[in-house]
């Protein structure tokens, strides 16, 4: 099953330090029944795109909790066995939840597909949704506005080789 796993750059460094991506349990965002069922869609790339974005918002709430890190959202794709990835039945129709999985287990960055960064010229627009994302939870529609702005731009797509230039380690 191909996840989306929300991250950090420094979580993205961490990753690559230690070689894997968790150790026990870990958030991810996937195709599940609640995500097509939502999306009204059987295009399984549009799904996987879904499931993508909605691990791009989570990204973006790890950024607002953390005003120190660099202003990009990270999510990677890693290919995991299904038995790992569940989804919370008590959550499943929640909206805040959908796509929404737990991996357990181990999982080792060597299974990632891609990692998906925004561009050095996204960096105002996250930083502006990461501090107006408090605000439009409670339901302010200006906030929601510029939460959806940083939603404007597309995350770069970047192999795994590429891991060690994105964290600063590589040329």
């Amino acid at each position: 099953m191909r996840v989306y796993v929300p991250l950090t750059l420094p979580g993205l460094a961490e990753a690559h330090k230690t070689g894997e991506l968790g150790a026990e349990s870990l958030l991810a965002y996937a195709v599940t029944p609640a995500l097509r069922e939502w999306y009204l869609s059987d295009d399984i790339e549009e799904l996987e795109y879904a499931a993508l974005s909605r691990a791009a918002l989570a990204s973006l709430r790890l950024l607002a909790m953390d005003p120190g890190v660099p202003r990009r959202r990270v999510v990677v794709a890693v290919d995991v066995p299904d038995s790992t990835a569940a989804a919370d039945p008590d959550r499943g129709l929640d909206p805040a939840a959908l796509g929404e999985v737990r991996v357990t287990g181990p999982v080792p960055l060597a299974r990632t597909a891609a990692v998906h960064v925004d561009a050095d010229d996204a960096a105002a627009d996250v930083t502006a949704a990461a501090e107006a994302l408090g605000a439009a939870d409670a339901g302010d529609d200006d906030a929601q506005f510029v939460v959806d702005g940083a939603e404007d731009h597309e995350l770069l797509w970047y192999a795994t080789q590429e891991i060690p230039h994105l964290v600063g380690l590589g040329d």
